[in-house]
């Protein structure tokens, strides 16, 4: 494998002959997967194929090495050797499954690897090192991989190629605390968008990163509120993630079995601040909440829907809404405790069962919007005691 790189800068990266490359892949994993893809394919469903969403191969990253301090063996997004490694399988997975895919995605929440990995260590997050520089290194490579693996895939493919972002709504605690959370929207959003769209990476502005990006997936779950402190900023606790399970935030919002708010008008700030700085279509690729009752989720569901709608009205090219998720899962460092599901899952019988909100999205997807006789769903759920 081959690639130009100077002073930390992946500028090329050389795929080479995929057919060679297709014979030391793992044919039963890759057929397993065509199985499915195809499956899916057959339901009439549009296909959007993503590389990556988080975990690497331990000879490309042992976190428990890192962990440690120990940087001398296989680091991950702290090599750039991964960034031409992951551009290398962008290329392939793109060859392998054109026939199937609609569009791709390069990574899904890039911005979780390098913010709960070195920085908010105490998530549960592989590596688990703390290090500001370290943090630094990794978003700067994973910058570079993207792009690298936006380039690698274009070289196989004239479909689509768009990254899936984390994001929450920053909101300031008081009119003082305004420039605060611009300054952390900027820090956890658009620093990274700047990059692989305009180009601009810190100081300076790169012509191997610029316009590498055709479409923008948005994950949303809750807002962020922030203060100005004498260093910067800080996130202020009872408010979007910081609350206490099953209870009230600060505002009065309900919260769900994860703590965090329920807060639906901050889709809409994102999806309508995307659309105005680059422009770009878009597709709310996550949002959901964790809610085992099942109480929550339908207000919760016609809500954010109805936050997508504005957004549209507003001008925002939105094509599609996908919930997270279709069954309870794996929700890696909290485990299988979290319900997103809208199907209920038995863990010890791999039964399921459907929700009530479940055919409340049923009639949203055969109406393609909110029907009138749901419209009744479109607020904040109703958070009284009962009565004794």
């Amino acid at each position: 494998m081959k690639f130009t790189e100077r002073d930390g800068k992946v500028l090329e990266v050389e795929v080479g002959d995929l057919k060679t490359l297709d014979q030391y892949v793992n044919k039963t994993a890759l057929e397993h997967y065509r199985e499915m893809f195809k499956d899916i394919k057959s339901r009439g469903i549009h296909f959007v194929l993503n590389f990556y969403h988080w975990p690497l191969p331990l000879w490309v990253h042992d976190p428990v090495r890192v962990r440690k301090g120990d940087l001398t063996g296989p680091t991950g997004w702290l090599s750039t050797t991964t960034v031409a490694e992951f551009a290398r399988f962008a290329a392939y997975v793109a060859w392998k499954f054109e026939d199937i895919a609609d569009e791709y995605s390069t990574m899904n929440e890039p911005n979780v690897v390098w913010g709960l990995g070195y920085t908010s260590v105490k998530s549960g997050f592989p590596p688990g090192h703390l290090s500001f520089e370290l943090t630094e290194r990794a978003f700067r490579n994973i910058v570079q991989a993207h792009c690298r693996a936006y380039d690698a895939a274009k070289s196989v493919t004239r479909k689509p190629v768009g990254i899936i972002y984390a994001n929450s709504s920053f909101e300031p605690l008081t009119e003082k605390d305004k420039e605060a959370a611009e300054q952390a929207e900027h820090d956890n959003r658009w620093k990274f968008f700047d990059a692989v769209i305009r180009g601009k990476l810190g100081e300076e502005v790169r012509d191997d990163l610029k316009g590498r990006l055709d479409w923008i997936g948005v994950n949303y779950y809750t807002r962020t509120v922030v203060k100005a402190v004498e260093k910067g900023y800080r996130g202020v606790g009872g408010y979007g993630h910081g609350c206490e399970r099953n209870s009230l935030s600060s505002a009065g919002r309900p919260t769900s079995d994860f703590g965090w708010e329920f807060y639906p008008e901050g889709l809409h700030d994102v999806l309508v601040k995307y659309w105005r700085r680059y422009g770009l279509k878009m597709y709310v690729t996550e949002n959901g909440i964790a809610d085992e009752a099942d109480y929550q989720r339908p207000y919760y569901l016609v809500t954010h829907l109805s936050s997508v709608r504005r957004a549209i009205d507003d001008g925002a090219d939105v094509r599609g809404y996908l919930h997270w998720s279709l069954a309870d899962n794996y929700e890696w460092a909290s485990g299988f405790t979290p319900r997103f599901g809208l199907i209920q899952v038995d863990y010890s019988t791999k039964r399921q069962y459907w929700k009530p909100s479940a055919l409340v999205y049923r009639e949203v997807a055969k109406s393609s919007g909110v029907p009138d006789d749901l419209e009744h769903l479109n607020r904040v759920p109703p958070v009284k005691p009962l009565r004794h």
